[in-house]
């Protein structure tokens, strides 16, 4: 796949080098896990941290599927 680049709300949490898309969702998914950030009553459920929320929109608390789309909005 075509490397990506993160802008800076994504790259603070991605890091700032160019990667797939597939990578940059992997990434994506080590920090929350990481971070312990999935809504543990309901697992689709992504809360978000200061980080997040500059990618999320502002938004406080986005569904996995919701996430893949606010995180397309800072790639280029």
């Amino acid at each position: 796949m075509k490397p990506v680049t993160p802008d800076a709300a994504l790259a603070a949490v991605v890091g700032a080098d160019p990667l797939p898309r597939t990578e940059v969702t992997k990434k994506l998914w080590d920090y929350i896990k990481s971070n312990n950030l999935q809504n543990p009553s309901n697992k689709r459920e992504i809360i978000a941290d200061d980080n997040l929320r500059a990618v999320f929109d502002g938004k406080d608390k986005v569904t996995m599927f919701e996430m893949t789309k606010l995180v397309s909005n800072h790639v280029s």
